[in-house]
């Protein structure tokens, strides 16, 4: 039986596609391409190049494979986008995700795993953050994920599709031998921002807002590594064969590191140098976003593989500096 994975030419997607074909899993991707890359994929992948809300792609994808489950990445990311055009993410990220279910009902698909965000809690006051805590998204992007584990809900409630939704917090390396890592256009992830000062591609990394009320003043976020959001991927297909239900998990190392530990440990992976400017802190920026994992470590047996903050840097400094044009070099 395949594993059908939509957006699985992505960052996240590609890894965990890699790892699930690693374990022995036969699968296939869905993937537009618009910010994907084919290249990112092991040879021989089955790609059909599409969008979720075609549903006479997808349901052509399912009666050509044997799909008994599926992993749901595609959606739009970036924030601040979402801020200008809310439409383009409501209608990808519900109105497509919601055909895309649809067609997976209609097939008799029963399990997926939904590539959530902490983005659902918004600024929350606890820290680190458990999984009942107060649902406030402050952004488009945040909310669509919100809605769309409301949507997974009802769709067990009424049809038996079980699903977990994986919360999760700042996905960061590459794979450790360099070959596979983030190649984002725009870019807006800090770890490979900062690294591109490194490498001298950038004049300048910014600090927005020093002033915050952190050890340090600057934001202090979650890192967790791809190869862990992958673990925990199809560590969550497996759960779903013993409890069906509507589930979601943080997925998170539980420890926050500041803007500036991560440009410190920038600098000494890589012992380069680079400027780093003060600007002003940026609207809707929480202080602190920190995941509380321990659901996911009892329920699904799940560490957080890779964690060190210098392994992070390392595996994606390996990446960008053999791939500094990404794919297209």
């Amino acid at each position: 039986m395949a594993i059908l994975v939509s957006g699985g030419a992505g960052y996240i997607g590609s890894v965990t596609v890699h790892q699930l074909i690693a374990a022995g899993q036969e699968v296939v991707v869905l993937d537009t391409l618009e910010k994907g890359h084919a290249a990112a994929l092991p040879p021989g992948v089955k790609l059909y190049q599409g969008s979720t809300g075609d549903a006479a792609l997808v349901m052509r994808i399912l009666s050509e494979n044997r799909v008994d489950a599926a992993i749901h990445f595609a959606a739009y990311i970036e924030v601040n986008e979402s801020v200008k055009d809310p439409q383009k993410y409501l209608a990808n990220n519900i109105v497509n995700g919601i055909a895309f279910l649809d067609a997976l009902v209609k097939a008799g698909v029963g399990r997926i795993v939904f590539s959530s965000s902490a983005a659902v809690y918004g600024m929350p006051k606890r820290m680190p953050i458990p999984e009942d805590a107060p649902k406030q998204p402050i952004n488009p992007y945040g909310l669509t994920k919100h809605i769309f584990e409301g949507v997974l809900a009802s769709y067990y409630a009424a049809y038996g599709l079980s699903s977990v939704s994986l919360r999760y917090f700042n996905a960061a390396g590459a794979l450790p031998d360099g070959s596979l890592g983030e190649d984002h256009d725009p870019e807006s992830h800090l770890i490979p921002l900062v690294i591109r000062a490194a490498m001298g591609k950038r004049r300048s990394i910014s600090v927005f807002g020093t002033d915050y009320p952190t050890p340090d003043g600057t934001c202090v976020r979650d890192y967790i590594h791809v190869l862990g959001l992958a673990d925990a991927h199809i560590r969550a297909l497996a759960y779903l064969e013993r409890h069906p239900g509507a589930h979601a998990f943080n997925v998170g190392t539980g420890k926050g590191l500041s803007v500036k530990e991560i440009i410190g440990a920038v600098k000494r992976v890589t012992r380069k140098d680079f400027a780093v400017e003060q600007a002003p802190r940026r609207p809707g920026d929480p202080p602190e976003l920190v995941a509380d994992p321990g659901n996911i470590g009892r329920e699904l047996g799940w560490t957080p593989a890779h964690s060190r903050i210098d392994d992070i840097v390392a595996s994606a400094w390996k990446w960008h500096s053999t791939h500094p044009d990404g794919f297209g070099g």
